[in-house]
C-alpha cells in the first residue's frame, strides 16, 4: 500500500514507473534485433552447430527477470499514462 504521498511524491512515483516500462521495452527491441543479427551471422557463414542459442538464452534470462521486475513486482504504465497511474497511487491512499 501506498502511504500518504505528497503530489509532486506522486507524479515521481509514477514517472519512475513509466522511465522503467520504457526501458524494458528498449532492452527487448535491442535483444531481438543482436539475436536476428546474429541468427543471420549464423545462417550466412556455416549453418554448423548453432552456437546463437547461447546469447539468445542467456540474455533471454535476462530479459525474464527485467520483464518481471517491471511487470509483476511493480505496476506499471506515458504522458498520458503518468495521470493514469498518479490516478491509481491516489486511489490506494483512500
Amino acid at each position: 500500500m501506498v502511504d500518504k504521498m505528497s503530489e509532486e511524491e506522486l507524479y515521481k512515483e509514477a514517472s519512475k514507473r513509466v522511465r522503467a516500462r520504457k526501458d524494458f521495452y528498449t532492452h527487448l527491441a535491442i535483444y531481438v534485433c543482436v539475436n536476428v543479427f546474429l541468427i543471420i551471422i549464423w545462417a550466412v557463414t556455416s549453418r554448423g552447430f548453432p552456437w546463437f542459442v547461447f546469447p539468445l538464452g542467456g540474455w533471454g534470462i535476462g530479459i525474464i527477470f527485467h520483464g518481471l521486475d517491471v511487470f509483476v513486482f511493480q505496476r506499471q504504465s506515458d504522458i498520458r499514462a503518468i495521470e493514469k497511474e498518479v490516478a491509481k497511487l491516489k486511489q490506494e491512499q483512500k
